[in-house]
């Protein structure tokens, strides 16, 4: 059972909902289209046009759309597919889940994202494409990635499931890769409940996505029913009516995000030792998926997790960022072992996360600073904090 938690308590998300929001669900309660229905529609052509892609399709969860994109360009059994140890576990689990197999190249220590020439030494004669990220809100090398991409005849798939509202010179993510993934869960600053969406400027790419994720009761008798069974895996007209409107809301809501973002520069750039967040060259916009603190070196596992538990104390939520995927159990019994990848083990070691989302007041970001400065100092002896 869940612990309780009490009214003093910061949540690590909490989602920015509103009256619109309400209505939307309550028009689609009142209605006989909960499952499927135009909301679905009119979510795939709102969220296309927001990003500047010519096709979306509404999915179940970022997982099932990365699935799908595999799906539409045959990448399956025996086939390799470049990705990063540092991600959203969720979402790359699907290059397992279709029967192909995850190579892992190593991250950039500041940013978090792929480096593109290691990326590149992984590639084999079984390589059929390259899933990367934009980590946590900071855009990939995405110029780089197109040039390595093209020049090895690869599908590039960007995974934007913590990223959106984020620009690389001036263009949205969501814009680069030959496919891109979004998810809809939280701690993202859209939120439907479950649900993701994949966007592409290819037509047959998008039409085997359709075919793929879910086929229409009037296609019982179709040819295409049988040719491609279909993964039963749409978003519901329930959860695309919340995604509507809160993507009409999301300049807004992005707005108050980074408000809380100002605040927390604001009140740790006093400490010394702690650096501003890092933005790459070439990145113009970050919407941080989450506030992410890195612990100096002298810091180790257990001192990042004695942290966490001290601000668990103050009843504030914070946690580990990620688990390297190549030190999880699937990717061990893959044959990755520790030390494969040592910035992503190094970063994720040190990297906390805490609250983030639109209702923290001003006082309260200052108070979990406050707090994080104190409980870095009781365990670390004055280690530096880089954030």
């Amino acid at each position: 059972m869940k612990e309780a938690r009490g009214p003093s308590w910061i949540a690590l998300s909490d989602p920015d909902m509103s009256q619109a929001e309400i209505d939307a669900v309550n028009e689609v309660l009142q209605s006989s289209d909960v499952t499927s229905g135009a909301a679905i529609e009119a979510f795939e052509e709102a969220f296309a046009a927001y990003v500047g892609r010519k096709y979306a399709v509404a999915v179940a969860s970022g997982t099932i759309g990365l699935m799908l994109v595999l799906n539409a360009y045959g990448i399956g059994a025996d086939a390799e597919v470049i990705t990063s140890p540092h991600s959203y576990r969720e979402i790359n689990h699907a290059i397992s889940l279709v029967g192909a197999y995850p190579v892992f190249a190593d991250i950039d220590y500041w940013s978090g994202v792929l480096v593109p020439e290691k990326a590149e030494a992984k590639i084999s004669d079984k390589t059929k494409g390259m899933v990367v990220s934009n980590v946590n809100g900071h855009p990939a090398p995405w110029t780089a990635f197109r040039e390595i991409a093209d020049r090895n005849n690869l599908v590039l798939i960007e995974d934007s499931s913590e990223a959106i509202g984020s620009t690389y010179k001036d263009a949205l993510v969501g814009s680069f890769g030959d496919c891109s993934v979004f998810d809809f869960s939280q701690p993202g600053p859209l939120v439907c409940g479950e649900g993701g969406i994949v966007v592409t400027d290819d037509q047959d790419v998008f039409m085997a996505l359709r075919r793929y994720r879910s086929h229409r009761t009037d296609e019982r008798a179709s040819v295409v029913v049988g040719s491609a069974p279909a993964y039963r895996a749409s978003m519901s007209n329930l959860a695309a009516a919340l995604a509507l409107a809160q993507l009409q809301r999301l300049d807004l809501i992005l707005a108050r995000r980074k408000s809380r973002e100002y605040w927390y520069y604001e009140y740790v750039k006093s400490f010394e030792g702690i650096k501003d967040p890092f933005i790459g060259p070439d990145v113009t916009e970050v919407h941080w998926f989450l506030y992410i603190v890195h612990l100096g070196t002298r810091f180790s596992r257990s001192s990042r997790d004695s942290i966490v538990e001290d601000l668990a104390k103050e009843e504030i939520e914070a946690a580990a960022y990620s688990v390297p995927l190549h030190l999880q159990p699937h990717y061990f019994d893959l044959g990755y072992r520790k030390k494969d990848f040592l910035v992503t083990e190094k970063v994720a070691d040190r990297a906390v996360v805490l609250p983030f989302h639109t209702h923290l007041t001003e006082d309260q970001i200052a108070f979990i600073v406050g707090t994080m400065k104190d409980a870095s100092i009781n365990v670390g002896a004055g280690a530096e904090i880089y954030l």
